[in-house]
């Protein structure tokens, strides 16, 4: 539905709410506004509509929730193995990965665990791979090595020259159905959708501390407002530019985006039961052009990555499909190149041209922080992958922000 009237909203939430603090605003619209309805802002605005007393609405320029970065991704349930130890991805990833298969199997959501391998051809690569391997006995993730004569039991049509590396807590999960469960589970708490509402300004009225008067055009250009006590900007690849409404210039960020084409694979031969990932080198983009399933037990492709300047290139381009090629046949020596086809693109928000896995120079971790100066604005950038598996989890540390550990 469509942003309604600050007035009418004002009306709905009539209701007795508990103000953040003696010193906060009691007169504001709603308690919590969330920009941003993507899988993690979903899951913390289900997360922020749980505390008692209070009101939650989630803004979102398009007219349904996850149509950007949650829908266009591998839907892979990651470990947590490529992540510093102290870095929020590796704690997030380990404590949502939890979540995320407690969530789907009490509430029948469509998910597998599929386990993962790493898998290298070169002994650089295998030196990579080990070193992944003795992380994650550091952080507590299970991982095992797989012997040459088990891996062709196992999974004979999967070539690693030099070693595999094991993931057995890595699977899947049906990114639309967790979604639509979040979306109701957050309505059903009581919060309010506001869907094709495009957020224009953001005023942070007396520095923050009387709230935060948000602007937005609706999709008949129809412009209204809505003050909140406190502020999420889950924005996704968009979350730059709600940045910088609210924080000074100085305090402005650059948004950066990173492309990954998927690609289809229509034939029924070679199968695999696991995802195959190749040993990932460090200050690479992503992970390397992986192999994941779907739950019908399809294979695909991807994603590369391709820096572009305009979060809206999600054309696939037909000269990626032949460098995607040459990487696939390393780890899959007898797939059919004429069943490979492009299938969708995905931009994975960037805070810049660095890597996304392993640490030193070029990582970027998440940033999920209040503001200094602004009490009540929760920052959420850079929420590439692992976003989706620690998307339960940043729901939790939002809150956490807001009120407390407890």
């Amino acid at each position: 539905m469509a942003m309604r009237t600050s007035l009418s909203i004002s009306r709905k939430f009539l209701h007795p709410r508990r103000s953040l603090s003696s010193s906060r605003p009691a007169n504001a619209d709603v308690t919590h506004a969330v920009i941003g309805a993507g899988v993690v802002g979903l899951a913390v605005a289900r997360e922020l509509a749980s505390r008692e007393g209070t009101s939650t609405i989630l803004l979102e320029r398009h007219d349904a929730p996850g149509t950007e970065t949650s829908s266009r991704n591998s839907e892979v349930i990651h470990a947590g193995l490529y992540y510093g130890v102290d870095t929020l991805k590796t704690k997030l990833c380990i404590k949502g990965k939890e979540m995320m298969y407690d969530l789907c199997a009490r509430n029948g959501l469509p998910h597998r665990n599929t386990k993962k391998w790493i898998v290298a051809q070169t002994e650089e690569q295998w030196a990579a791979a080990l070193k992944t391997h003795e992380h994650a006995q550091k952080i507590g993730v299970p991982t095992r090595l797989i012997g040459r004569a088990e891996a062709q039991a196992l999974e004979p049509e999967v070539q690693a020259l030099a070693g595999i590396v094991e993931s057995p807590t890595t699977g899947i999960v049906d990114s639309h159905s967790l979604m639509t469960y979040l979306q109701g589970d957050f309505e059903d708490r009581g919060g309010d959708c506001a869907f094709l509402t495009n957020v224009t300004g953001i005023e942070a009225l007396n520095g923050g501390k009387n709230g935060y008067r948000i602007t937005a055009v609706t999709s008949d250009g129809t412009e209204t407002s809505i003050t909140a006590e406190t502020l999420v900007n889950s924005a996704g690849n968009y979350a730059c530019y709600i940045n910088n409404m609210v924080l000074p210039p100085e305090r402005h960020r650059t948004p950066y985006y990173a492309k990954g084409t998927y690609f289809s694979y229509a034939a029924s031969f070679p199968k695999t039961s696991v995802l195959v990932y190749p040993a990932t080198l460090p200050g690479h983009g992503g992970l390397g052009t992986h192999l994941t399933l779907d739950l019908g037990g399809r294979i695909r492709f991807g994603p590369d990555v391709e820096w572009v300047d305009d979060p809206n290139d999600l054309v696939p381009s037909p000269a990626r499909l032949q460098q995607a090629l040459r990487e696939i046949k390393t780890y899959l020596p007898n797939v059919d190149p004429e069943a490979i086809s492009l299938d969708y693109c995905g931009i994975r928000p960037k805070l810049e041209r660095g890597g996304a896995v392993n640490t030193g120079k070029g990582f970027q971790d998440f940033i999920i922080q209040e503001e200094e100066g602004f009490p009540g604005f929760i920052n959420l950038l850079g929420i590439e992958s692992p976003g989706l598996t620690s998307s339960l989890a940043i729901g939790e540390m939002v809150k956490g922000l807001l009120y407390g550990r407890k």
